[in-house]
């Protein structure tokens, strides 16, 4: 990291930019940490041709800046999730929201953060990592969870999941600027593999985040020790080689901190909300998990470890309503 004494960026949704820490982030900032995954997977997912996916790896993603209309909705949909949150009566949930379309690879959601009560940022804030293409580095950033959910892609439909745990251990730890920093590696790789040293992406910092909390692990190899030693599994995705060899000419994406037989079998294990969720499970069987979507201003909430189903349709036992 830059400088003598890095902190945590603090932030309130905003449409400016701000380069200066423990300032509004620049707004570009908020789709940064899934849309950097949007090279190797949306190009796997889609069947980009080869030359197509090599141009889409040269640049960071700018999202989609949402206009007065999808901004009022976003923020309805995201005043639901501040009331799920408020009514559960919990001080820490893991939550997860949609960005990219990795629906072909079986997965919902991209980026995920802690949601934490007695914010600095709030009353509710999301504490997460991105990668702040500008600067060239990951940072540590604190959201209102307005901002948050706005950092969705598709503003005309959303999902947010979360996942309310009962652990005063990973909320005091999630409050925590020196454990969350002493975990941020400066060099950051969307398709960092769970078990190495040499990169971070913004879901493995947190998953290193709650080793820190129920693991007690000073630093990043005793927190991927614990995860594996305590039955944490990141996703494995099989990339088709080719796509694999363009994904090597991103500075976000990167192949040479795998093992050899994963190399050999063209395997990655990356962190994903997914898995986040998983482990939560396992660490707390009794957790409860809500996921709310809309679609325009058509609300669903799920509650329950069975997902959702496709698009944002209610399903037997669900919550339909109007934002």
């Amino acid at each position: 990291m830059a400088g003598s004494s890095p902190r945590p960026t603090r932030a309130r949704p905003s449409s400016s930019c701000s380069k200066t820490p423990g300032t509004a982030s620049c707004s570009r900032a908020r789709w940064r940490s899934e849309h950097t995954l949007k090279p190797l997977f949306a190009a796997l997912a889609l069947g980009w041709s080869l030359a197509a996916g090599a141009a889409s790896l040269q640049s960071c993603d700018t999202g989609h800046e949402p206009g007065p209309v999808e901004q009022d909705l976003v923020l309805r949909f995201a005043a639901a999730v501040r009331a799920e949150l408020a009514h559960a009566g919990s001080s820490v949930a893991l939550i997860s929201r949609s960005g990219l379309d990795l629906s072909l690879l079986g997965q919902r959601y991209s980026h995920a953060g802690l949601a934490v009560i007695d914010s600095e940022a709030g009353p509710w804030a999301v504490r997460q990592l991105y990668f702040a293409c500008d600067e060239g580095r990951p940072r540590i950033f604190d959201q209102g969870l307005a901002g948050f959910v706005m950092g969705m892609h598709d503003t005309q439909e959303g999902h947010v999941s979360l996942v309310l745990l009962p652990s005063p251990e990973l909320h005091e730890t999630a409050l925590d600027k020196r454990r969350a920093l002493a975990l941020l590696n400066g060099r950051y790789s969307a398709n960092a593999d769970a078990f190495s040293l040499r990169y971070q992406n913004c879901n493995q910092w947190l998953a290193e985040l709650m080793a820190s909390a129920w693991g007690d692990a000073p630093d990043r190899a005793a927190a991927q020790d614990w995860l594996r030693a305590s039955g944490y599994e990141p996703v494995v995705l099989s990339p088709w080689r080719p796509l694999a060899w363009i994904a090597s000419m991103s500075p976000f994406l990167h192949g040479d901190d795998r093992d050899s037989d994963d190399v050999e079998h063209g395997r990655y294990r990356v962190s994903l909300p997914s898995s986040l969720e998983a482990f939560a499970r396992l660490r707390y069987p009794q957790a409860e998990r809500i996921e709310l979507c809309h679609r325009g201003a058509a609300l669903v909430i799920h509650r329950g470890w069975k997902a959702m189903g496709p698009g944002c349709v209610a399903g037997p036992g669900d919550e339909a309503s109007s934002l």
